[in-house]
């Protein structure tokens, strides 16, 4: 055998065997819409939009190339969160069968609900930037109708992070997320060096530079790949409670009323503080302040 075909084999047989050793993953996906490409306004992510049917099928290829990757590196368990809008985005007919899919709202751990110390990795595909960030599409954290900052510790969080940090609460790592250039220079400035499939370059809030569909497909499954293949490179984003979470609203009403709550304190006109003892009561509280209203039903 002659000395390149040699190191062929040899390089054969190392990925043969990295992947066999990575057999039996249970990985994590949460799926947003902002960072899929091509999606720049309100016409692509949601109902009303005259694009919305096809970025379904687009943030449905997203996640099943994440899908497929994650299965090509060993896993053998999938759930994927629909964490968009509605969370009834992702055409469950175009998913694999055997995968199970978290939908709708509300949930007491929002993007990252079902989550627990038995995944051995999360995803986050489609992803955007912070609401403080003054760059990326779309960029907001969790309303960009209603909230103007979310703070944890004193640190300003995006949707990523504190995806990361819910999942830290459970031992897991995000490895791997896929988005504009804005979300994932932000993302791995908060959490480290993951994995980043960029699939546009943001002009602005409504504008951009993104791939094709199909080779947004081809790079989130590259780096999938890349994620689960380096598992030793990655620690959980682990936040020690008491946790002190400050949310700050567009308008005035909300932070008052919310600081009638015996555990809520109004630190400005437009921000309350919250501490909660771990993420679990923290991403409850997020959500009851960003879903609850009187005329909720049934």
């Amino acid at each position: 055998m002659n000395r390149p075909v040699l190191l062929a084999a040899l390089l054969f047989a190392f990925c043969a065997y990295d992947a066999s050793a990575q057999q039996g993953l249970k990985v994590y996906i949460s799926a947003d819409m902002e960072g899929v490409a091509g999606a720049v306004t309100s016409s692509q992510l949601g109902p009303g939009g005259f694009e919305y049917g096809a970025f379904r099928e687009f943030m449905t290829n997203e996640v099943n190339a994440a899908i497929e990757a994650a299965r090509a590196m060993g896993a053998t368990e999938i759930l994927v969160s629909d964490s968009h809008g509605n969370g009834e985005n992702l055409l469950i007919d175009r998913l694999p069968q055997d995968i199970q899919l978290v939908r709708s709202w509300p949930r007491p751990l929002m993007m990252m609900e079902g989550i627990d110390e038995s995944f051995d990795a999360a995803i986050l595909i489609g992803y955007h930037a912070s609401t403080t960030n003054m760059e990326g599409v779309r960029a907001h954290t969790f309303s960009s109708a209603n909230l103007t900052a979310v703070r944890m510790n004193g640190v300003e969080m995006m949707e990523a992070s504190m995806s990361a940090a819910i999942a830290g609460d459970f031992g897991v790592p995000v490895v791997m997320i896929s988005g504009d250039d804005a979300a994932v220079t932000e993302a791995q400035g908060l959490l480290g060096d993951l994995e980043g499939a960029i699939t546009k370059w943001n002009y602005g809030f409504h504008s951009a530079r993104t791939l094709m569909p199909e080779a947004s497909y081809a790079l989130i499954g590259e780096r999938v790949q890349a994620a689960l293949g380096r598992l030793d490179d990655f620690d959980p984003w682990q936040v020690e409670g008491p946790i002190e979470l400050e949310i700050s609203f567009k308008n005035y009403m909300p932070a008052e009323l919310m600081a009638y709550l015996p555990n809520v304190e109004r630190v400005d006109a437009h921000t309350i503080r919250f501490v909660g003892q771990d993420m679990t009561e923290v991403s409850k509280f997020i959500e009851f302040t960003t879903s609850y209203s009187v005329s909720v039903t049934p």
